[in-house]
């Protein structure tokens, strides 16, 4: 009995020292993923979870014909990453492309979309109708493995409370 507790307790202690693993996922973006904005952004901003390392990250802003419209300058503050934007004059969907890395932690790859319109003076001249690319919100994904072995560890740690209970319960009605 006392081995079966002293296994319990072992387990029970293995888990809490076990902490959850970091996994990094996509907090907030600016602009928001899949937003249309009628003001060209002088920056795209990434926040995320784990902070991420000074060095070997990479966003990308590409317009809607491809060519890179951020201009390179990386900048990390706290848990936000900062690309600079060249300045954006055409309407169309954008996409922003990143690769953030951070330590003890596989890198987040991913990308999201916004839309910009710029703005029109309206003419009495009768013009053709402008394609709407319909956008739709994308939404960030991120692991939830630390919650999860969270979750089963209380688990696992609540079936050995309940079983070294009833073995203290058991030997306190043997002992009357």
């Amino acid at each position: 009995m006392k081995r079966i507790a002293a296994l319990i307790s072992v387990i029970g202690i293995s888990v809490f020292m076990t902490g959850p693993a970091l996994a990094n996922s996509l907090v907030a973006t600016s602009p928001i993923a899949g937003a249309t904005l009628k003001v060209a952004p002088s920056a795209v901003t990434i926040t995320v979870e784990v902070m991420p390392m000074d060095m070997g990250n990479e966003i990308t802003v590409t317009d809607p014909t491809g060519r890179r419209v951020d201009d390179g300058t990386l900048t990390v503050a706290g848990n936000e990453i900062i690309v600079g934007m060249k300045e954006i004059t055409e309407s169309g969907v954008y996409k922003v492309s990143y690769n953030i890395i951070s330590e003890m932690d596989s890198p987040l790859d991913g990308s999201f979309i916004f839309n910009f319109s710029t703005p029109s003076i309206s003419t009495p001249s009768t013009s053709t109708p402008q394609e709407v690319i319909p956008v739709t919100p994308v939404k960030a994904e991120g692991s939830d493995f630390g919650t999860n072995l969270f979750v089963i560890g209380l688990l696992v740690i609540s079936f050995a409370v309940l079983v070294s209970l009833a073995l203290y319960a058991r030997k306190i009605f043997k002992e009357r």
